[in-house]
């Protein structure tokens, strides 16, 4: 069986030849970008003649859009800042060189590499995300943060290779990231919320702290699992400051 790679873009010319030269050995790789104003598409021009650039709307109509449009019935989905490492290439094709897969789709693990170091706790340990399937069973649900392929109906199996994921470019790239997922998760919370009020406000951040930092053992991660633990209570926070501001506009 033939393989489709599709990669999403914008603004990464610092990752994408990262990315494609893990993923040249695929029948097919495709790049969807979101009309960067870098070098992201002369790059990815060096690598596949399949670059189109389309208005972002959101991380899942841009993918959902994308998988119908590649020609092979199985598909690795990535992001800019992953690779593929050769362990999870070889599961991968050998996959493919059955007759016969079972499965739908399969969860890969990640490992994650922030500021120069793996974070090994601190929440990420278990960080795995659903992007080896096949073309015509998987679309993706509509969220705004943290899109995921619709798994109801879906056999899925899970890979043992994992691949490398190199987070965030600097602490500043992480806080403009947060600050953007805080905005769209605060639409995913607003049916939901019928209120804001202090439980939002403080009591859900800290737990939150606490989640990562304690139960999840971010404290094993050093200064690292601080920092990170404490932005993501931040980010909670954040997520209802918005939703406050949302429903004041008129």
């Amino acid at each position: 069986m033939a393989l489709s790679v599709i990669i999403t873009t914008y603004n990464e010319e610092d990752n994408i030849r990262g990315v494609l030269e893990t993923v040249q050995w695929a029948d097919e790789i495709m790049v969807v970008d979101s009309f960067s104003t870098d070098a992201t598409v002369a790059i990815a021009k060096e690598y596949t003649d399949f670059v189109v650039q389309r208005a972002y709307q959101g991380p899942a109509d841009q993918k959902n859009w994308a998988i119908p449009q590649v020609a092979h019935p199985w598909i690795l989905l990535l992001d800019a800042d992953e690779r593929v490492t050769p362990e999870l290439r070889a599961e991968v094709e050998g996959y493919l060189a059955k007759e016969q897969v079972e499965e739908d789709a399969f969860w890969i693990g990640r490992r994650n590499f922030f500021l120069g170091q793996e974070v090994r706790y601190s929440g990420w340990q278990g960080d795995a995300v659903v992007r080896f399937f096949r073309r015509d069973r998987c679309r993706y649900n509509e969220k705004q943060v943290h899109e995921e392929i619709e798994l109801d109906g879906l056999k899925v199996g899970r890979l043992g290779a994992k691949m490398i994921h190199n987070t965030y470019k600097d602490m500043s790239h992480y806080l403009d990231k947060v600050r953007r997922y805080a905005k769209w998760s605060a639409q995913d919370y607003a049916a939901k919320t019928k209120r804001v009020g202090a439980y939002h406000l403080l009591g859900k951040p800290i737990f939150r702290f606490f989640k990562h930092y304690v139960v999840q053992q971010g404290f094993r991660d050093g200064r690292l699992g601080l920092i990170l633990s404490l932005i993501l209570a931040w980010s909670v926070f954040l997520r209802y400051v918005y939703l406050l501001e949302q429903r004041k506009k008129p």
